[in-house]
Order: C-alpha cells, then structure tokens, then sequence
C-alpha cells in the first residue's frame, strides 16, 4: 500500500475521512466475507454481554457449578449439550467462554498495537543506533514460535486473565513493529515529508500529521487476523494447562479436560468448545479478509 499525502484530503485524518471510506461500494466477494465476519463476531460480543448478566440473575446456571447434575450426562432437553466430568453444563461453560476469549484477546491485540506501532515509527523515522536496537530485539521475537513465546510468558507471569492478555500482547508486539518501522522508513523519504522538516516541523508533529495516517491504515487487517490467531493460542495455553484459572470458563481448557472422555465415547464435552473456537476463529478470520479488500480498493478509487 502506498504512501497517502494528507494534503490531498479535504479535512486531514479523522471521522470525515473514516464516513467516506464507509461510503466506498465493497467487491461482492468482499462484502459477503465482511458481513459474515461481522455476524459471527457480533453474536460472540453478544453472547459476552448477556451471558453474566443471565447467570447473574439465575436464568442460566453457574457455568463453573454442576453439583445438582449428573456427570457426563448426553445431550437432552435438560442439558441441551451434555454435562461435563463435574456435572457442569457444556452449553453454558461454552457461551460463557465466548466472553473470556474476547476479553483476553481484545485487551492483547490493543495493547500490542498501543505499543508495537509507536516503537514502530520511533524507530522507522529515528534509523541509527536505536533502529538498530528495537529491530534486533524484536527480530528476536519474532523469531521464536508464537506458542513458545506465549508459553514462555504465561509460565512467568501466572494463570490469570491479565497475565494471559500480557501473554499474548507480547506475541504480537513484533508483528505491529515490523509492519508500521518499514512503511514509516518508507514514507518518510516522500517529498511532502522533507518539505515539512524543511518548515521547521518537530519529529512529534511530523510522525502524528503525516506518517501515522500512512501506517495506521494496514492496522486493522493485522489486528482481525491477530485476533484470530490470539483465540488459539489462548486455547492452546489453556489446553496446557498455562492459560486461565480452572474456575474461569475457557475452550481450551475444557478441551484439556475432554481428553480423558473422548475415548470413552463422552464426545459432546470437547465438540461444543471446539466449534465455538472455531466460529470465532472464523468469524475474524472472514472480517479481516473483508477489511483487506476494502482497504485495497480504497487505495485503488483513491
């Protein structure tokens, strides 16, 4: 994507701008992938919202109670998806953990973009020795398998949801820094560029006017894809035994706990986690792609 000239636009970067690209047609293909992205994502932030509010009020069980239950009881009218190795709703524990998933990921996708993409400019417009530094540091990272690094961070900080969010953060960090340092070192060179430094405009002024508007239109096709990719390596910390406290609802960790009733034929107690994970996975999976497309013809229409 190329560099855009804030000078072209009519009211520099703000809601104006954001309501014209809204206004853009999508490609068909496009459009299908982002409404559908968007519906699946929408009814998980829902079920985020409602669930403790209904378990709260006594609509629904506890998802982390299951005494008055039987244990590994099959899916009936009763237990619409069966009943876990402690008597525990699936259906609930599943929608429940809808809204751990997204709240862990949504809080290490924003904190990675809050500190990967300035580390990123500082850098791509700085060069020099702390160019230098941040990109071997970073490469670093990046160089290390994602579940490795999350395992690595998780072992370290403890089981909470916090320190799973931090887990993650740290993960995708690298990813925002690489991504914005070489589009910042790129654009800095353009003319519009020089011409400010040549009027006396400070590096802030300069990195917030005219290079962040460059930078910050690739964000959110990463952070939909990182979003995706975070949902598993949530569960795959929470399948080790690494991720959340065993009283907070979460797939992964009921996956962990499935294992042993698989085998035995108690198959509804690792189904249901499994394509709640796979929904949401989906869901941003499909909503990047469209915010992909949308951006690249918002580059192509000008």
């Amino acid at each position: 994507m190329g560099p855009i000239d804030p000078s072209s636009w009519p009211h520099g970067w703000g809601l104006g701008n954001l309501g014209r690209w809204l206004r853009q047609p999508l490609p068909s293909l496009s459009a299908r992938l982002t409404r559908v992205g968007a519906v699946m994502v929408a009814i998980y932030g829902l079920l985020a919202l409602v669930m403790p509010l209904l378990s709260a009020s006594g609509w629904l069980p506890d998802p982390n109670s299951g005494l008055e239950n039987p244990t590994f009881a099959p899916p009936s009218l009763a237990h619409w998806c069966g009943t876990d190795r402690l008597g525990r709703d699936v259906c609930v524990r599943t929608m429940a953990g809808a809204g751990v998933a997204l709240q862990v990921v949504v809080l290490a996708v924003v904190l990675a973009v809050l500190v990967g993409v300035p580390l990123g400019m500082v850098s791509g417009y700085m060069g020099g020795a702390v160019d230098r530094l941040l990109v071997l540091f970073m490469d670093t990272l990046y160089t290390l398998p994602l579940l490795l690094l999350a395992v690595v961070m998780a072992f370290l900080l403890g089981r909470s949801l916090i320190n799973a969010a931090l887990a993650l953060c740290v993960v995708y960090i690298p990813q925002y820094f690489r991504m914005v340092r070489n589009q910042t070192a790129s654009a800095k060179a353009e003319l519009y560029v020089t011409a400010a430094r040549s009027l006396g405009a400070g590096p802030f002024w300069i990195l917030r006017r005219y290079l962040l508007p460059n930078v910050i239109t690739s964000v959110p096709v990463l952070l939909t894809l990182n979003g995706a990719d975070a949902v598993l390596v949530l569960g795959g910390l929470g399948f080790l035994g690494l991720g959340l406290p065993e009283t907070v609802p979460e797939w992964g960790s009921d996956l962990q706990q499935a294992l042993v009733a698989v085998p035995i034929g108690i198959w509804w107690t690792a189904l249901y986690p499994g394509l709640a994970m796979f929904g949401l996975v989906l869901g941003l999976s499909f909503l990047g792609e469209g915010v992909d497309a949308w951006l690249s013809q918002r580059e192509t229409t000008g």
